[in-house]
């Protein structure tokens, strides 16, 4: 099931941070988790692809990555190699594709959070999702946890992938609508160094991703923050040194924290 917590003000958000567990075995804290952050507590967990496509994203899928490797291949080769690679450089990019985003890090989940329209900062709750990586490597099918085991990993690569399964037809005949793979991107750029991004790689049978977590784990939380406290939050992860300028290197990054840093509230 789903576990719904509300943060109401800056205590019940410094315990989102703190949630890392003590490995008795090497003797240090780690966190299972993987966090997801949106400005909108109404936003569904909902692929690109499949906004994109809408109730044609199963058979617009293979198309869209068909045509993306063809005019690709010349910026990277290695793209006909592997599925996985098309998936994950075209969604760096902005094409709509299965996966869907996520981060280690709790507080870049809460930069993106405190996102969206400025406007809006006061009018919506936003929305941190929280899942469990080792909860949802055990609903793999036997094969595939036992990659992670051979491995010593707790989430997949894109070569660990590739020596299990090649098409997404063969990845959904195995996954159907009971697990999903946690995949690892490589470090193609800095942006996703920065933003410590891992995807989920969504079965093609899960149509509603927060009806699989609801139905499927029992450690998903759903942390809804109070719009009263956003712009606070939002003041707290400036000083701390998450703010566009980290999240997307770059003048893109700069110029987006410089709009927001000089951006002047209604009421102001």
């Amino acid at each position: 099931m789903i576990i719904e917590v509300r943060i109401k003000n800056m205590d019940d958000l410094l315990k989102l941070l703190s949630e890392q567990k003590h490995d008795e075995e090497i003797g240090r804290h780690r966190s299972p988790f993987l966090y997801r952050g949106m400005s909108n507590e109404s936003y569904k967990l909902e692929t690109s692809l499949k906004r994109n496509c809408k109730n044609k994203y199963k058979e617009l899928e293979k198309p869209v990555l068909r045509n993306f490797t063809k005019y690709a291949a010349i910026d990277d080769p290695l793209l006909n190699e592997s599925v996985w690679r098309q998936l994950i450089i075209g969604q760096h990019h902005g094409l709509p594709t299965r996966l869907l985003d996520w981060t280690y890090s709790p507080l870049v989940a809460m930069h993106f959070a405190m996102g969206g329209q400025l406007s809006d900062m006061d009018r919506y709750d936003a929305v941190i999702w929280k899942i469990d990586i080792t909860e949802l490597n055990q609903k793999l099918p036997e094969q595939y946890q036992e990659e992670l085991e051979e491995e010593k990993a707790y989430l997949f690569t894109v070569e660990m992938l590739n020596k299990l399964v090649k098409s997404i037809d063969d990845y959904d005949e195995d996954m159907k609508d009971r697990s999903m793979v946690l995949l690892e991107p490589p470090s193609i750029d800095q942006r996703i160094i920065n933003q410590y991004s891992y995807f989920s790689v969504v079965p093609g049978d899960i149509c509603s991703l927060e009806e699989f977590l609801d139905t499927q784990t029992e450690n998903t939380v759903k942390y809804i923050v109070d719009k009263a406290i956003k712009w606070r939050i939002r003041d707290m992860l400036d000083q701390m040194n998450i703010s566009e300028r980290i999240v997307y290197p770059g003048l893109d990054g700069l110029t987006k924290w410089l709009a927001r840093h000089y951006y002047v509230r209604d009421n102001d």
